[in-house]
């Protein structure tokens, strides 16, 4: 459920996971883990 949301709230404000990331102050990578559900932490 968390993931879907999350990737759809990103996609839906046309931004990438990079410019998300920078954003909010986590690694690209982190948001690449919560969209496929490797972690929700």
């Amino acid at each position: 459920m968390f993931k879907e949301n999350f990737t759809s709230l990103r996609k839906m404000l046309n931004i990438s996971q990079e410019t998300l990331a920078e954003k909010i102050n986590v690694s690209r990578q982190t948001i690449s883990k919560w969209e496929t559900g490797v972690s929700q932490s």
